[in-house]
């Protein structure tokens, strides 16, 4: 197939299913933003933006570092990569991630403006983090670094710094939420470890499921699970019990887990797609419950 450029393989380079891991930290940081009278409709679109377009450069850059490193090849049991399928070449992927980059740093300047120079400073990490997930000698994605890498990034600096650029302060709820939101997120990349673990190995690739094995991924997984509930439970001080309507996701998490104990190889895909929606209902659930509790 000959690299295209169509909006189909854009679509699909950007790992369109990945996105809520970015969306949903946003939906509840400003949740917590309106818990302290904070909310700001600009400064929340911006870090959206910010979200979803490094979420979107890491996806594309790692497209073209993960097939250098030949951890995507023909053995792929899960979806197609651009690269690696032929559906775009290296430097279209390449001019992707670094316009999606160049989106991150324009939303950066615009929230660097109303809540100070700290902020262009976190953004500049965040995408020096997300292309060495995939990029130089000790990428984290190659050393089994990058669980820790999803919960800082995806929980707590996603929470925290999107409540952070509306009201200018970090309440504690915000914290305990970035750990809530981040534990499901990397829920997310466990499974999809846990899926390649096999092809990873043989690239090279010593994520905690090649380190460890199965067994250890899948208890990762329903320890993160676990820990998304509880990390609610300090809420409740100050907003009364409206946090928990969160744990109304418990049976469908509960339904994921069986799915990512049971299943191996291409039927791991249904189960990180289910975890990705899981992530959206178990965010939607908690940000209706920090605005409710603070109301209340």
């Amino acid at each position: 197939m000959s690299p295209g450029g169509g909006l189909r393989a854009w679509v699909q380079a950007s790992r369109p299913k990945t996105l809520w891991a970015a969306v949903t930290p946003v939906g509840v940081g400003t949740a917590c933003a309106v818990s302290v009278s904070g909310f700001a409709p600009g400064p929340a679109l911006a870090a959206l933006g910010v979200a979803i377009s490094i979420q979107i450069g890491t996806n594309l850059s790692n497209d073209v570092l993960d097939f250098d490193r030949g951890a995507d090849t023909k053995r792929r049991v899960g979806p197609a990569r651009a690269v690696q399928s032929g559906l775009l070449s290296r430097g279209q992927v390449w001019a992707g991630a670094w316009t999606a980059f160049g989106i991150c740093m324009a939303c950066g300047l615009y929230l660097s403006a109303v809540a100070g120079w700290p902020v262009l400073v976190v953004g500049a990490v965040s995408i020096a983090s997300g292309l060495l997930y995939t990029a130089g000698p000790w990428a984290l994605a190659y050393t089994g670094l990058a669980d820790l890498f999803v919960v800082l990034f995806f929980g707590f600096v996603a929470v925290c710094g999107t409540v952070y650029v509306q009201a200018l302060q970090v309440p504690v709820a915000a914290w305990w939420s970035g750990l809530a939101v981040g534990s499901l997120a990397t829920a997310i990349l466990v499974v999809n470890n846990l899926r390649d673990r096999e092809e990873d190995a043989l690239a090279g690739k010593r994520t905690l499921a090649v380190r460890f094995g199965p067994r250890f991924a899948r208890l990762e997984y329903a320890a993160l699970l676990l820990a998304a509930h509880l990390a609610t439970l300090p809420l409740v001080p100050g907003a009364g019990l409206w946090p928990l309507l969160s744990w109304l996701a418990l049976p469908f998490a509960a339904v994921v887990l069986r799915s990512v104990w049971r299943r191996e190889g291409a039927a791991l895909n249904a189960s990180l797609a289910a975890t990705a929606r899981l992530l959206l209902a178990f965010g939607v659930l908690l940000s209706v419950g920090i605005v409710l509790g603070s109301a209340s």
